[in-house]
């Protein structure tokens, strides 16, 4: 698969994981029963526990040498393991595990197109930056995504969680967003969305070019990224055109997300 002009290199996104997932651990610490304003429902407690497995659950796919199952990962502490130290073991064995690893080398993924060990630091860059988010909505201390990782992110997930997680399960009602296309644009980057019902390969298309569309949602680049996630209202993103473009959009990004 050809890289995207956003991608970062294998260094970047490993500092940017050490970065954003240390930064889980020290905004948690003493603030576990937080709720997460961004996650109804969620405490940071959650938000830990979800993070930390995650992160165990690539940490044995990479061990494996496939997608593990049921237990074989950790879901979390063990009785009487402290939250936070179960966490961070967690960040240090994935960093361990994904440095020991050139980006091209294989590894098993739930992406077709990306077998490969370069798939997984990318994710989990995404993963921590979205959740240090959650956490930092929790305890009142945001700070933005960087915007190399931020514009990266927007790339992500219109391609991999929208284009692929939607447009290729044709049991995925994409009908919602038919006729309205939305042109994403942050800066000089520009990502034209749109979808089909009638033809199977281009259920939903992705264009990394500004073209005609319904509605246009533009936006720095962590508010850009942050909105397609669901953390950030409309306020935080500039929309123009047919509202309910932008809408159908968010609508079909929340189920690819979930």
């Amino acid at each position: 698969m050809t890289p995207t002009a956003t991608r970062l290199s294998s260094d970047r996104y490993l500092g940017l994981i050490e970065q954003d997932g240390s930064r889980i651990a020290v905004l948690a610490d003493g603030q576990l029963a937080a709720a997460v304003p961004t996650c109804p429902g969620w405490d940071v407690a959650d938000a830990v526990r979800h993070t930390g497995s995650v992160f165990h659950h690539k940490v044995a796919g990479l061990r494996l040498g496939r997608l593990p199952t049921g237990d074989e990962w950790s879901h979390g502490p063990s009785e009487g393991e402290d939250l936070i130290a179960w966490y961070r073991a967690a960040l240090v064995d994935l960093l361990g595990e994904l440095a020991a690893r050139a980006p091209g080398d294989p590894a098993p993924t739930w992406y077709p197109p990306e077998q490969t060990v370069g798939f997984w630091q990318r994710r989990m860059a995404h993963e921590a930056a979205v959740h240090r988010v959650d956490v930092e909505a929790a305890v009142g201390s945001l700070t933005p995504v960087d915007d190399d990782l931020a514009l990266d992110g927007i790339d992500e997930v219109l391609e991999v969680f929208l284009g692929y997680g939607m447009g290729a399960d044709p049991d995925e009602d994409v009908s919602v967003l038919e006729g309205r296309s939305v042109l994403v644009r942050s800066g000089p980057h520009a990502w034209l969305v749109t979808a089909s019902v009638t033809d199977p390969g281009e259920r939903i298309r992705l264009d990394r070019a500004a073209g005609p569309a319904r509605a246009t949602v533009s936006g720095e680049p962590s508010e850009l990224l942050l909105w397609l996630w669901g953390r950030r209202p409309d306020a935080a993103v500039h929309v123009a055109g047919d509202p309910a473009a932008a809408s159908a959009l968010r609508t079909l990004l929340a189920r690819a997300t979930s």
